[in-house]
């Protein structure tokens, strides 16, 4: 028998739609967002998975979905993994500050947003 697949990545909307993903800070944020994943996921001793893979798993999200990636359940920010230090340490603190503005934001504008870890829904997040 014969399946026909599809990747399902070519059917998520990496992109906000306009003016959205603009006001949002576009392409740097979404580096921004993915890099700080990356981080937070891949210490340094090591990982099954690598930097570079959880950087383009993270890459191909919208920015609110990214922004999910660095927030608690109730929408507050998630503490930094004290693996991160240095430059990617005051990276990450930009991140999470910018991914909890937009989450907020998101949420003022009445875009979608994802469901966060741990059952909370977009509705239940501070807004």
């Amino acid at each position: 028998m014969i399946t026909n697949r599809a990747n399902a990545a070519q059917f998520i909307a990496r992109q906000l739609p306009q003016p959205h993903e603009t006001d949002f800070g576009g392409e740097l944020v979404h580096e921004l967002l993915a890099t700080t994943h990356a981080d937070w996921v891949c210490p340094p001793s090591g990982h099954s998975i690598s930097w570079a893979d959880c950087y383009a798993g993270a890459d191909i999200l919208p920015l609110t979905h990214k922004a999910a990636l660095l927030l608690e359940p109730n929408g507050e920010p998630r503490p930094i993994p004290e693996h991160v230090t240095g430059e990617a340490r005051k990276r990450a603190k930009r991140a999470v500050q910018h991914a909890v503005w937009l989450w907020r934001e998101a949420h003022r504008r009445g875009l979608p947003r994802p469901q966060l870890a741990g059952g909370a829904t977009s509705a239940a997040a501070p807004g």
